[in-house]
């Protein structure tokens, strides 16, 4: 890959790892458009590395409470906000992890195509507007329950068809369930952290069994510049997205599914 190549695939990983618009589409983009090669294993794990690293250093203080909390009063009757937190983050994590194990190979096979792409991207950008509008905006993430947390762990199994986005179908969830959308917001961000680094250690392990040769200046820029569009992204969108709401976000989606088709068509 050229320079402009590694820059424009890393910050697209960044941004839209956490922004409700399908990370699968905007790659999917770069090889339908300009016919780009696929960037390999090893520039897919140091784009993960860049926003998993970002995630966790926005969400430093939160996660050192949470680890805290959790080895204190996690196994005790005496459970705290941020023990509680920490078990919600697992026990949210736990469907998505056992959909991939099973569906995995599945899904790769036969829904990785430019119409499903297109066809997820407008549908679930459409139930994000709806639960937008619907939506109480009510209730902060201290307040979640264990039955909240459970539906947004069962529809975070659905981001594993592409197009769908993983931050847009738990943001959706957690404001059909009367989370505000900060909070909404701040919980898809947490459940990232276990998901981003399961799918790294798995790009490992695909990379170890290739034995693929390394480029490691495309590796440094790649997790460089997805570290940081992450970091924006996180930081800009929690800022703002009480007050804009998600409708700029979806219309971008059905613009993009759009986009989408008129290449399949074309």
């Amino acid at each position: 890959m050229t320079l402009f190549e590694i820059i424009i695939l890393a910050i697209i990983q960044g941004l839209t790892e956490f922004l409700p618009i399908s990370s699968s589409a905007h790659l999917l983009l770069p090889a339908e458009v300009l016919g780009w090669r696929n960037q390999g294993l090893a520039f897919d794990v140091a784009v993960h590395v860049g926003s998993l690293l970002a995630v966790m250093i926005y969400f430093r203080n939160d996660i050192l409470q949470m680890t805290g909390a959790f080895f204190k009063h996690g196994f005790s009757q005496q459970q705290t906000t941020d023990s509680k937190l920490a078990w919600f983050v697992v026990i949210g994590t736990i469907p998505a992890v056992i959909a991939g194990f099973l569906l995995k190979d599945l899904i790769e096979t036969h829904a990785r195509s430019a119409a499903v792409i297109a066809t997820t991207t407008i549908l679930f950008g459409l139930l994000l507007w709806y639960a937008d509008v619907k939506a109480k905006h009510v209730q902060k993430l201290e307040q979640l329950t264990l039955r909240q947390t459970i539906i947004i762990g069962l529809a975070q199994m659905l981001a594993l068809i592409p197009g769908t986005s993983r931050s847009g179908i738990t943001m959706t969830a957690g404001l059909m369930l009367g989370l505000n959308r900060e909070s909404s917001a701040r919980f898809s961000f947490l459940l990232s952290i276990p998901v981003i680094l399961g799918a790294g250690l798995l790009a490992v392990k695909d990379l170890l069994e290739a034995n693929e040769a390394v480029d490691w200046s495309a590796l440094i820029y790649g997790a460089g510049f997805s570290f940081v569009s992450a970091y924006l992204c996180i930081f800009l969108f929690l800022s703002w997205i009480s007050r804009i709401g998600m409708l700029p976000f979806v219309i971008y989606r059905l613009l993009l599914g759009a986009v989408l088709i008129a290449f399949i068509f074309w």
